[in-house]
């Protein structure tokens, strides 16, 4: 417990701000090369859901399974021959809550969809397929 103060100081006053290398040179005996320490992940870094910019051919696999449900939904609307789907329609089809804060949760999701190139958004808050993604899970 006593060797935590000095390794807190040594991260806070380390110099060029790489923090790790500081926390290794402040154990006891200097553990760990440079490169050791690098090479780990940040404890403290959560996992994220990552989404691939589309491109011709890349399946829908690529993508979890929340934005999958989102693009099968915005192409049955195609399919049906209706038009874009806003995030309160989609979460009552997803059986959601229709409230600010799952909506909102929806909406983050297709807009970070939407930059990537999967749905587009011809009017705000509006969204359908970008043209060229189509199928039930694949690519085009």
């Amino acid at each position: 417990m006593d060797d935590c103060p000095r390794a807190v100081g040594a991260v806070l006053s380390a110099p060029g701000g790489d923090s790790a290398v500081a926390v290794a040179a402040g154990r006891p005996g200097g553990a760990g090369t440079e490169a050791e320490v690098q090479a780990s992940p940040p404890v403290a870094e959560k996992a994220k859901s990552q989404v691939p910019v589309w491109r011709e051919g890349l399946a829908w696999t690529a993508l979890s399974a929340d934005y999958q449900r989102i693009l099968a939904a915005l192409a049955d609307r195609i399919r049906l021959g209706q038009g874009p789907l806003t995030c309160q329609e989609m979460a009552s089809s997803f059986g959601m809550d229709v409230v600010p804060a799952k909506v909102e949760g929806l909406r983050s999701k297709a807009k970070r969809l939407v930059s990537r190139g999967w749905p587009a958004e011809p009017a705000t808050g509006r969204f359908t397929l970008a043209r060229g993604v189509s199928g039930s899970g694949g690519g085009s």
